[in-house]
């Protein structure tokens, strides 16, 4: 276990560095500059980029970048809060922990309704209550975050006035409901769905056939031998959808007005702020791979029988 950790954990730098390069290069080949303005001068653009070593060429830039980052230095911002840290901006400022909280609270709404919603599916097959869970989570897979965010806002927030229009920094509850409901209803759909799928496949096995004939309860079967065996390909999909509610949240900070890592990210490519998009990009895509590497060791803990080895690779 110890030594396929520590083989994914160099794979995760590898890819890191990788992702880096990407983004550095792919984002330089846009023309223009962060500096450039109504009121900027030619000569102010130049000494703005000889400030923050942008008139260097770009090998030796990504290369001070990668040597930066290795020390913990993530630059300072060029344009949203020029000459900040990024550092202080994403992490002091509240930014990445706001998202990880919105992120965290949606995916455990997401798992605390999806796989119940998908056992009663499986276990009422056919049933008027399986047509309808259906026809919900196929309606929640279907209609997009934004649509969904945008109605939610329009028919509770301007219409009805029930909860706020502007969640801001998530001061109270109520400023939770709607950019929650907004993250984790295709989540809750899909692991709904997912679970009704598995479990379906999982009551038809011989053994949950063998612990009828033995008089086990239907409540004993669902949850500790079927709903065990068919968390496994939910348990795949969590790691990315994850990942993804925690970084890619832009659509519902945005609509909501939420100063997360999501909403300032957007804005950092639109003021075209490179420290502030290459930050950004790095932690989310950490986010991205140790999430899927506590999926993989998540695989043991439900089955013992899957091995974590380098052959597995």
């Amino acid at each position: 276990m110890l030594i396929y950790i520590c083989k994914r954990l160099v794979a995760a730098i590898a890819t890191v560095i990788l992702i880096m390069a990407v983004t550095f290069f792919l984002m330089n080949t846009i023309p223009g500059s962060p500096f450039l303005t109504e009121k900027s001068t030619p000569q102010q653009i130049e000494l703005a980029n000889q400030k923050y070593g942008l008139d260097k060429p770009l090998i030796v830039q990504f290369k001070n970048y990668l040597v930066n980052y290795a020390h913990g230095d993530l630059g300072v911002s060029l344009k949203m809060q020029e000459g900040t840290p990024v550092k202080t901006i994403l992490f002091h400022q509240g930014k990445f922990q706001l998202s990880v909280r919105l992120g965290i609270i949606a995916i455990l709404v997401a798992i605390a309704f999806g796989i119940p919603l998908g056992c009663i599916s499986a276990y009422k097959r056919g049933s008027w209550l399986d047509g309808f869970l259906r026809v919900l989570t196929t309606f929640g897979i279907a209609i997009p975050v934004f649509v969904l965010a945008a109605t939610l806002l329009v028919f509770f927030g301007v219409k009805l006035g029930w909860l706020p229009t502007l969640s801001g920094s998530l001061t109270s509850w109520k400023a939770y409901i709607m950019p929650i409901i907004s993250l984790s209803f295709y989540d809750l759909c899909y692991i709904a769905k997912l679970t009704r799928t598995t479990m379906l496949d999982a009551i038809n096995q011989d053994y949950i056939r063998t612990a009828r004939a033995k008089g086990v309860k239907n409540r004993v079967i669902i949850l500790k031998h079927a709903l065990r065996n068919s968390l496994i390909p939910v348990i795949t999909v969590l790691g990315p959808m994850i990942a993804f509610i925690i970084a890619g949240a832009f659509v519902v900070e945005t609509t909501f007005s939420i100063p997360g890592i999501g909403k300032y990210f957007v804005e950092s490519i639109i003021n075209r702020d490179y420290t502030i998009i290459m930050a950004t990009t790095v932690i989310l895509s950490i986010v991205v791979i140790m999430m899927n590497l506590v999926v993989d060791i998540a695989y043991k803990i439900v089955d013992p029988r899957i091995t974590l080895s380098s052959s597995d690779e």
